[in-house]
Parts: structure tokens; sequence; C-alpha cells
């Protein structure tokens, strides 16, 4: 196995890694336009085969919300994940001036807090802050 780390992807190969670890695709258009709005998305590749993928979103100051880092089960227990969060990660800080901070947002699928504890994230909720919570909204 030789990965290599790209900055781009299709939305059929999103969709495709979204399926292999059981999770719901997401509609192409809406898909692709995610896709292009994010600030920052790193994809692991084993020849012409996507394997892994994560990005951000950010507003531009001092918020970024890590999103999508999946890594097809059968990659998992490699690395991938955790240097695609890294490099992800290190390209945020990289542009900090001195003095400035960024936050750094996500949701843990079910079962993977141990893997972002690991990378520094705390758990919510905690003695400083509350739950993380979301919604999803489907329009019929």
């Amino acid at each position: 196995m030789s990965i290599e780390y790209r900055h781009e992807i299709t939305v059929e190969d999103y969709n495709a890694l979204r399926r292999a670890v059981g999770w719901d695709p997401i509609e192409p258009a809406q898909a692709k336009e995610g896709l292009h709005n994010s600030a920052y998305i790193i994809c692991a590749a084993d020849g012409d085969k996507i394997v892994g993928h994560a990005r951000a979103v950010s507003d531009g100051g001092y918020v970024v919300l890590i999103s999508d880092v999946i890594v097809r089960p059968d990659y998992q227990k490699n690395g991938i994940a955790k240097t695609m969060v890294q490099e992800l990660m290190d390209f945020f800080t990289s542009r900090l001036k001195s003095g400035q901070a960024i936050l750094f947002n996500l949701m843990a699928a079910k079962g993977r807090e141990s893997f972002y504890k690991q990378l520094g994230f705390a758990e919510r909720p905690n003695d400083e802050v509350g739950a993380g919570m979301s919604q999803w909204f489907r329009k019929k």
C-alpha cells in the first residue's frame, strides 16, 4: 500500500466513501457545491482508488469545522485519518500570526471519540462547555 495525499475529490468518489462506511450519500448537486465551498480538502489515494477524505469549512477568521473524516474500512488503522486531520489542522495553524488562535470544531462519528481525543480534542460536554448538538433537515 502506497498512500498519496491529494486536495480534490469527485462527487462520485466522495459518495462512494460515504457508502463504504455506512453513511448516506449526499445528493450530487448539493455534494458538489459543498465540496467546492470547502476551505480545505484532503484525500488519501492508493493508486487511482480514493480511500480516505477529510475537509474543513471555515469562517476565514478563527472558526474551523472539520467534517467528513472518512477512511474505507479496509484501509483503517493505518494512520490515514490521523495524517489527514493533522495536515488539515497544519494548513490553518501555519497561517496564524502572533497572538492569534483558531477554534477547531468537529462532531465525531459514534464510537470514534477516542481517536480525536488522542489528537488533542476535548470530549463534550465537560466542565467548560456543553454538549455539541446537530440537526438534519430534509426538504420533502
